[in-house]
């Protein structure tokens, strides 16, 4: 089987898995909004991130409001996403970013979007292929991990793996490429314990098993007896 062939069928299976995989943070109409709950994900769940963000934008529906607020009020609200000083000196500064150079309009395109504080690449693609259409990859550890085992990247950092799935990917799968990869990392293709043997993906992953056997592994010493 040829690569481009092999990856296909992938992708096809990883259709029939996720038929309607999406992003599981709020959207809404404002653009800033969403910066602002990728930023506050950081070490969070994105439904926590999606309960705090309403109360956040209730009392901060605009970054000018956001900036009248101050990083202390803005702190309080956002306290239960954790490491809320500095979340907060982001959503500020931010906010402040936006006024000041941008005129109240997000930029749309990658680079000029990770001049805001807290926003790396991974982030920075999220925000131009969600609200943009733009065709970009999220490269977060679910996708680094599942992407990995199927053979499909053998980069060991974000910027590495995001170059190598772009060149074997096509351009409109990108976006949900990455949607599915947190799907089915969540779901199967999980850190520790993969369910190899409930996954679809096993007879065309290169990986199937070794995962199981390395998690099985870290739990024996060298004798076998449980450490």
């Amino acid at each position: 089987m040829s690569t481009s062939r092999r990856t296909r069928e992938i992708l096809d299976k990883l259709h029939q898995l996720y038929p309607e995989t999406e992003c599981t943070l709020d959207i809404d109409e404002d653009p800033f909004h969403l910066l602002c709950r990728a930023v506050l994900s950081a070490q969070c769940t994105d439904v926590r991130v999606n309960q705090v963000s309403q109360v956040l934008f209730a009392e901060c529906p605009g970054y000018e409001d956001m900036i009248l607020a101050g990083k202390e009020k803005i702190g309080e609200i956002i306290k239960p996403c954790g490491f809320w000083k500095t979340k907060s000196a982001y959503l500020y500064d931010s906010a402040v970013l936006l006024k000041e150079k941008y005129h109240g309009e997000m930029p749309k395109s990658a680079d000029e979007l990770e001049q805001f504080p807290g926003v790396g690449r991974k982030v920075a693609n999220l925000l131009v292929s969600e609200l943009f259409g733009i065709p970009a990859i999220v490269v977060d550890t679910h996708c680094m991990r599942v992407s990995g085992r199927l053979g499909l990247s053998s980069g060991k950092n974000p910027a590495v793996i995001e170059k190598e799935l772009m060149k074997v990917l096509p351009k409109e799968e990108w976006a949900p490429f990455g949607h599915r990869m947190v799907d089915h990392g969540r779901a199967v293709c999980t850190a520790r314990a993969p369910k190899c043997d409930a996954c679809t993906l096993s007879d065309i992953c290169p990986k199937q098993g070794v995962a199981v056997k390395k998690t099985e592994s870290k739990k024996t010493g060298r004798t076998g007896k449980k450490v």
